[in-house]
């Protein structure tokens, strides 16, 4: 009996203990900062394009007459406005990555900061 009591006890404690605990939010939901100092095409744009574009626009692919390989073609896409809207799913442009979720809001904040830098080829 005073076993039982004795383990009755200890559980009891742990769980006021284990009640006790609590979360830090920082450390739970840290804050994800967005680097988009100095974007460059070739370290920044072209992986993220690279990696959501090319399996239908890529020259091999042709989806929709759209070409988004190499940097001039990409870049006749940034001028006409029509890769952000796309990216961003403005109204009235075909929201990219079709039938997909939009992008990694990091990823088009990258994209606007290489295009708003005047979309160099770097």
């Amino acid at each position: 009996m005073k076993y039982t009591w004795s383990v009755s006890v200890l559980l009891l404690a742990l769980v006021l203990v284990a009640g006790c605990y609590y979360d830090v939010e920082e450390e739970l939901y840290p804050t994800l900062e967005c680097d988009t100092e100095n974007m460059s095409y070739t370290n920044d744009v072209l992986p993220i394009v690279q990696g959501n574009c090319y399996t239908c626009h890529d020259q091999g692919s042709n989806f929709g007459g759209v070409i988004l390989e190499g940097y001039e073609s990409l870049k006749t896409y940034v001028d006409n406005g029509r890769l952000l809207g796309a990216i961003r799913h403005e109204s009235g442009f075909s929201p990219m990555p079709k039938n997909a979720p939009q992008l990694v809001a990091c990823n088009i904040e990258k994209i606007e900061a290489w295009i708003n830098a005047g979309a160099p080829d770097n």
